[in-house]
């Protein structure tokens, strides 16, 4: 689990990141993103609640799948008060159509696509690639981040174990 997002490879070959890195401690970065059904989503519409927020690069990779599959199952088991969101530059239309194939409804899919600020306001806009990278944020009911893995490689899953401890560290 990596603190920042200083050496992110795919394949092992490094990659260009940019924006400023989320720390644990403090407050979760603002964001606007979109969500299946088009409408504008921002970190407001969370408040209150404890949140799980996941970068992934696509949601048509098969490490992204498994990794939205895997926290759509941990939902089952957490608390009303947890909304896990997934998010990619995938088009909503994509996010759609991959969830509801797939069965997953206890992951909230937004899509960075229009605005383009997600990535550099949360260390994770892979500038060459046109993607974001994979990342993992745990945020608590007071809007404090007390979770951050920036996963090194992107062709890795990130610490499910150490994501859901912090989840439940926050009920």
């Amino acid at each position: 689990m990596a603190k920042n997002n200083e050496t992110v490879t795919m394949k092992g070959s490094p990659l260009k990141v940019e924006g400023r890195c989320v720390e644990e401690g403090s407050t979760l970065p603002s964001f606007k993103l979109t969500g299946t059904d088009m409408a504008d989503v921002t970190n407001a519409a969370f408040a209150g609640k404890v949140v799980v927020l996941m970068s992934i690069p696509s949601i048509d990779t098969p490490v992204c799948a498994i990794e939205t599959k895997r926290f759509n199952q941990e939902a089952s088991s957490l608390s009303g008060d947890v909304v896990i969101v997934g998010v990619s530059r995938d088009l909503p239309f994509a996010l759609k159509r991959w969830c509801g194939a797939e069965g997953v409804s206890r992951v909230v899919a937004l899509s960075d696509y229009k605005y383009r600020s997600f990535g550099k306001e949360f260390g994770v806009d892979l500038p060459d690639l046109g993607l974001l990278a994979r990342a993992v944020f745990v945020v608590n009911k007071s809007g404090k981040v007390v979770h951050v893995d920036y996963v090194q490689e992107v062709a890795s899953e990130p610490d499910y174990d150490a994501a859901i401890k912090a989840v439940k560290s926050c009920l």
